[in-house]
């Protein structure tokens, strides 16, 4: 039905286009000879075709410019013919002998115009002719139309000053009213109630119609601050209300909006807005109102001159007062209308007065007094709009420090679900983040940290393992920048800060951080901790107070406070990531000088390594991350340190594989010979973790032969070489050049054992180990007469020769790997 609809529509049309070309040809010719009597017969002809009532607006409206682009034509003739002698006043009278009205009135409109410019008679009085003649055609599309096409051609033609101005102004505020009753008549149009949907369609299309004259009325000069304010206004919002059809309505609110100046609406702001608690419930206020207060705030961020007119006028109470009204008159209004309106108008305040945080937070206030009944927002749009209300602020003055004034701000933020929460707590982050802000007391991150309490802790009874897994983590991941964005990298500005008030941040920010379960301790743990470690070094020592302020905190009572704090991780289960944590601690302390705190967090490193961590890898990586640790030390006394070592070296040999064993045995080494350290350089316990190294290596070499049928890599004999060498070039004189060798030629035959396994990986090792010993040896000098009995060729002939000597393995290997001289170095490590 719809399509035939349109295909009858479409002929219907081509055939009201094909009459009025068809006339307007005869009319054309009777203008070219300047037959005047054929031109006003031709050309009403012509306009009949707009007599059709077939035709949707849209479509009318293609005929409509058809037909005003030949009366244009006909308009420029009449100003001829009055200027070869012909009468307009008889004119004027003359095409009122029209048979049918429409086409008369649009004749008499043309010859109207003419009439005004020519001044022959007061241009009021022609317009008000106009005007009630107009009055005549009662049809909505047609009226309508007919009312546009006065408004266009006379609105160049009229007086800009005195009173033909305003009489000719009254004129146009009346012809609004006849064409807002025809909009509202088209709604009230019997018909199947299947048309509806057709009819206000229809009414939609010709909205721009009825606000043309509004249009044309805005652009008189004539049209001063005054005569708006007294006649214009008034009169037009007078209209708008009783016509009481909501379409109407709220296109023409919107229309006065945008079609006049706003310097208007500033000054007539009273009365502007005392016209929309009077409006029907069903208009769209909020939209309405809220491009009003846009368009405001752009006028006002257009110069700062204009300030003064605002707070002169008091935009923001009149603002403030319409919206309660009108929230008030409308008792069925949809939540998202009042946060709309309160978010308009919030960003209004932001804009026009940014120094005002107390309008702000009475906007806040106001929007939280609204929805103090409602529960959770559960309208997906509204819940849009309070991210906007709460992002306002934020963009205004990029500072969260600025926004934690506003006492209203975390009200607004009770009444959004979790998800929301969480959506507003990552707007708040990447605030912070973009404008590096610096929040400088405890109080003020506990405030922040209630903002953001969706990404710390499970709101509502939501469980996080029902968040998409990558979400959760960049969350929390925010988080954790957030925790270390508190830390002050200035040292100027942490001269300025308590220590005390420091340590109450951290004290804070763990309160907060422990409420968030399991899941997310691996997550925010981590930055408290290296957040309160930055701390400790720049306080620098184990009980002076750098700042000289009394009730400074001291780095033991940060590290008291760390260690409780690494605790909470033992049940998440993370005891791998507290062992590094741990480690970190003793690294500081031992920065800080503070000998038992350091070796506290190594044993609680050790316990954690002994109960918590099973699994064969995690032990690996743990025992080197221990030893790399315990190298660094320099703290800890002879007594302490041996003890450390000594269970380092004990779990290095526990590990469950042997090339595990190996590896970190002779990582231990490193235990016994610090560079930088005289005290700490133990020749014999080197060579003594090196020969352990070389014993384990063996056996994993016969554990591969028994298991596989062949002796394996000699990457671990390779790698033991490398240690041998390290140690030769650092001057321990329990390594030289003899065992080196020995051992060089060990791997020799191993590689050329025919039970060994082709490995190219450790042929290249072996082969770049051999190639430095040959450059060491080339430098000459010191270094390479050190080098030079060390032969580390690999031609034949001393392949050949090791060959030979791998016979000889069984008797001296053992010789080899002799212990060297007492000392108290246990067996187990």
């Amino acid at each position: 039905m719809m399509v035939d609809g349109v295909e009858d529509e479409e002929k219907w049309l081509a055939a009201g286009i094909a009459g009025l070309q068809q006339n307007a040809f005869y009319m054309h010719r009777a203008l070219d000879s300047n037959n005047l009597r054929d031109a006003l017969k031709y050309s009403a002809q012509m306009l009949s075709e707009l007599r059709t009532s077939k035709l949707s607006p849209q479509k009318y409206y293609q005929l409509y410019m058809r037909a005003f682009d030949e009366l244009r034509k006909l308009e420029m003739f009449f100003k001829e013919e009055t200027r070869r002698g012909c009468s307009i006043i008889d004119l004027y009278e003359l095409v009122q002998h029209a048979g049918n009205i429409l086409p008369r009135l649009y004749l008499l409109c043309t010859v109207g115009s003419v009439y005004i410019k020519s001044k022959e008679a007061p241009a009021k009085d022609v317009l008000k002719d106009l005007v009630e003649m107009c009055r005549g055609i009662q049809h909505p599309v047609r009226g309508l139309f007919l009312r546009s096409y006065l408004s266009q051609i006379s609105r160049d033609k009229l007086p800009d000053i005195g009173s033909e101005c305003y009489t000719a102004c009254e004129s146009f505020i009346l012809l609004a009213d006849p064409e807002l009753r025809l909009a509202v008549g088209l709604s009230g149009l019997q018909g199947p109630a299947r048309e509806k949907d057709k009819r206000e369609k229809e009414r939609s299309e010709l909205r721009d119609l009825v606000g043309k004259n509004l249009h044309v009325l805005s652009q008189i000069e004539g049209v001063d601050l005054d005569m708006y304010k007294e006649t214009v206004l008034p009169r037009v919002l007078e209209q708008v209300v009783n016509c009481k059809d909501e379409i109407a309505q709220c296109y023409l609110m919107d229309c006065i909006i945008q079609v006049f100046p706003d310097e208007y609406h500033l000054q007539t702001l009273e009365i502007l807005l005392g016209a929309f608690p009077q409006l029907q419930p069903s208009v769209d206020i909020k939209t309405v109102l809220s491009r009003l207060m846009e368009r405001l705030s752009n006028y006002a961020a257009s110069s700062t001159e204009v300030l003064p007119e605002f707070l002169q006028v008091e935009a923001f109470s009149k603002l403030n007062n319409a919206i309660g009204k009108v929230i008030e008159a409308q008792a069925d209004m949809p939540i998202l209308g009042a946060v709309t309106l309160y978010s308009s108008l919030l960003t209004f305040t932001l804009h026009v007065h940014p120094d005002r945080l107390d309008y702000a937070d009475q906007v806040l206030g106001a929007c939280v007094k609204k929805l103090s009944g409602e529960g959770k927002l559960e309208d997906n749009r509204a819940t849009k709009q309070i991210v906007a209300l709460l992002s306002a602020p934020l963009d205004k003055y990029n500072d969260i420090v600025t926004v934690l004034k506003l006492s209203n701000y975390p009200s607004v933020m009770e009444y959004v679900d979790s998800e929301t929460n969480k959506v507003m707590a990552m707007v708040i982050i990447q605030s912070i983040m973009k404008n590096n802000t610096q929040i400088s007391t405890a109080d003020k991150v506990g405030a922040l940290f209630e903002l953001i309490k969706g990404l710390i802790r499970d709101l509502d009874g939501a469980a996080h393992d029902q968040v998409d897994e990558d979400d959760f983590k960049e969350e929390q991941n925010s988080v954790a920048r957030l925790i270390q964005m508190l830390q002050n990298d200035d040292t100027e500005e942490m001269f300025k800060l308590n220590t005390l008030n420091m340590l109450q941040i951290i004290c804070t920010v763990r309160k907060h951080i422990l409420t968030g379960g399991p899941k997310r301790l691996p997550f925010t743990v981590p930055p408290l901790v290296f957040s309160s470690l930055k701390l400790v070094r720049q306080l620098q020592g184990p009980e002076e107070n750098p700042f000289g302020e009394e009730g400074s905190t001291t780095p033991k009572k940060v590290f008291q406070l760390l260690n409780q704090t690494i605790e909470t991780l033992y049940g998440v289960p993370a005891p791998e990531l507290a062992l590094r944590l741990y480690l970190q601690c003793a690294e500081a302390a031992n920065d800080s000088d503070l000998e038992p705190v350091a070796y506290e967090f190594f044993t609680q490193a050790y316990i954690l390594y002994e109960e918590e961590i099973s699994d064969s890898r995690a032990q690996v990586t743990a025992i080197h991350l221990i030893i790399g640790t315990l190298q660094r030390m320099h703290v800890f006394g002879v007594e302490n340190r041996d003890t450390l070592t000594h269970k380092a070296t004990g779990y290095s040999a526990k590990l469950l594989k042997k090339p595990d064993q190996c590896r970190a045995v002779y990582a231990c080494s490193h235990l016994f010979w610090v560079d930088d350290q005289d005290n700490m350089k133990d020749g014999e316990r080197v060579l003594l973790c090196l020969k352990r190294a070389l014993r384990i290596a063996n056996a994993a070499q016969q554990m591969s032969n028994a298991t596989r049928g062949s002796t394996g890599s000699v990457t671990l004999f390779v790698e033991i070489l490398n240690k041998y060498l390290y140690f030769f070039e650092k001057g321990n004189t329990q390594i030289n050049a003899a065992a080196i060798q020995s051992l060089i030629e060990l791997i020799t035959a191993e590689m050329q054992s025919e039970s060994n396994s082709p490995d190219p990986a450790a042929d290249a090792f072996f082969a770049s180990t051999l190639r430095y010993i040959q450059f060491q040896k080339q430098k000459g000098g010191a270094v390479g007469e050190k080098y030079e009995p060390i032969k580390a060729s690999a031609d034949n002939s001393d392949l050949t020769h090791s060959i030979e000597r791998f016979g000889n393995w069984c008797r001296w290997i053992p010789l080899f790997l002799r212990p060297c001289a007492p000392s108290n170095y246990s067996s187990e490590g």
